[in-house]
């Protein structure tokens, strides 16, 4: 790795998995390990931390460290609960304080957001998304998350959003109840790697391409999009996550599905240039995440670099 860029740490919590990378960017990345999510945080959090002891002792002291994270999250700075995971659909991770136990010994800037908008980060910063300041980043997974970027930063009000378990308009006939333990059949509930296998009663890599349960998944996915559309008018949308690289071809279904939905409301090729242009798989493909972290190290390394240059 070169020594002319600060040396960052990132960590991806995911719902199946956890990546965990030490470099500058997404062309010097030192060394990358994976660690299941299990259903024990404190043990997995605990690898974690062990890997990044390990690190800190081959490569030296982090400039600084990113951790994205599967949510909700509380990232209101001023709150007691900050850095915690707080009412997840991932068993036994309620509550967790990931922040505290990633980070207690390490003393060094701390960047700290949702995998989403981390990852929509890393795409404004070095993928498809350079140049672009309002977009979209979609990952269906495990669980269906929505970066969203107005302004060149990511939607926060009250705390961030959470557009995958919006409620929507379900395709005529379909009544499967879907699977969220909080909303039934909100977008994650029914189109996300678990819900496709509970609805369809294999694995998703058993569901041959032709079936049924993929245009289902494609219209909750396409109504997902409506509302973004509609709600924020992205430049760009990127749609990426474990089910759209291994099933790339939903891409095409939402995108006729979005347009047949909006129903002529909107000319998206007029506006967009192409919805082949609009919607859109993400430019740093499965690294999109992990590299995610690494951008949000990068951007609390230079606030902190900033906020010691105005200390008179």
């Amino acid at each position: 790795m070169t020594g002319l860029r600060p040396l960052l740490c990132g960590v991806e919590l995911g719902g199946s998995k956890c990546v965990c990378l030490i470099g500058t960017g997404p062309d010097d990345i030192g060394a990358q390990v994976s660690v299941p999510t299990g259903s024990d945080p404190s043990a997995t959090l605990g690898r974690i931390e062990e890997v990044l002891r390990n690190w800190n002792a081959v490569y030296g002291p982090f400039s600084a460290i990113g951790l994205a994270s599967f949510g909700p999250l509380d990232l209101r700075k001023d709150s007691p609960t900050f850095g915690h995971i707080t009412s997840t659909v991932k068993p036994g991770w309620s509550g967790t304080d990931v922040v505290g136990q990633l980070t207690r010994h390490l003393g060094v800037p701390i960047g700290f957001n949702t995998d989403v908008n981390s990852a929509a980060l890393a795409e404004s910063r070095w993928g498809l998304a350079r140049g672009l300041s309002d977009f979209a980043y979609i990952t269906v997974g495990t669980g269906v998350g929505v970066g969203l970027v107005v302004g060149g930063k990511p939607v926060f009000g009250c705390n961030h959003t959470e557009l995958g378990h919006m409620r929507i308009a379900r395709r005529r006939g379909d009544v499967w109840p879907g699977i969220c333990r909080f909303h039934g059949d909100c977008v994650e509930g029914l189109a996300s790697g678990p819900a496709i296998a509970a609805r369809a009663g294999v694995s998703a890599e058993e569901i041959p391409d032709d079936s049924s349960v993929w245009e289902l998944v494609a219209h909750a996915l396409a109504q997902l999009l409506h509302t973004i559309v509609l709600g924020t008018a992205p430049r760009c949308i990127l749609v990426g996550g474990g089910v759209l690289q291994a099933r790339p071809q939903i891409l095409g279904r939402v995108r006729r599905l979005l347009v047949e939905s909006l129903n002529g409301y909107l000319d998206l090729e007029d506006l967009t240039g192409g919805m082949d242009r609009y919607v859109v798989a993400p430019g740093l493909g499965a690294l999109a995440g992990p590299l995610g972290a690494l951008a949000i190290a990068a951007d609390a390394y230079a606030e902190a670099r900033a906020a010691q240059a105005r200390v008179p």
